[in-house]
């Protein structure tokens, strides 16, 4: 048997508020509204030479500012097919049919996901810890899980293979 190896991070601070809508049922929106996301990670793979998987302080700190970056912002989705999102100033200008939005900038994080679900807000932190990973160890995770929960108990998972 081969022996196998993750670590799980879950932390009470790990944790964004955020606004956002998504569309559904052939592009029906839904209102305005926030959650309080909770966010876990798993990686997995090989012992290193420290005989763990990886850094539990490292893998910590880079979640922790990729969760802070979305911490009371507007959630946004750039690549939606009838979701409008133009950056107009000091504004983001957002339309959906009749509907019409307008944010400062300053408050919007912008996304490249075609709808801001609790499982592409995974993905996209998924990416985003990969990235920061590998510019830390020089490699990226062989495999990791990001799960985000939108409303206690509703789970939103994102793996790599």
């Amino acid at each position: 048997m081969s022996e196998q190896y993750r670590v799980r991070i879950e932390k009470e601070r790990l944790v964004f508020s955020a606004a956002h809508f998504i569309t559904y049922d052939n592009n029906v929106c839904e209102p305005l509204h926030g959650h309080n996301y909770h966010v876990a990670a798993e990686v997995h793979g090989p012992l290193d030479s420290n005989h763990y998987v990886i850094d539990f302080i490292m893998l910590r700190d880079v979640l922790q500012e990729i969760v802070d970056a979305l911490d009371h912002r507007m959630l946004l989705p750039t690549g939606h097919a009838t979701i409008r999102v133009q950056e107009e100033g000091l504004e983001v200008l957002v339309t959906h049919g009749k509907r019409r939005w307008v944010f400062p900038r300053e408050d919007c994080v912008l996304l490249p996901v075609v709808n801001t679900t609790a499982e592409l807000l995974a993905h996209y932190i998924a990416q985003q810890l990969l990235d920061g990973l590998e510019k830390r160890l020089g490699q990226r995770p062989s495999h990791l899980s990001i799960a985000v929960d939108e409303c206690d108990g509703q789970w939103g998972i994102y793996e790599t293979e």
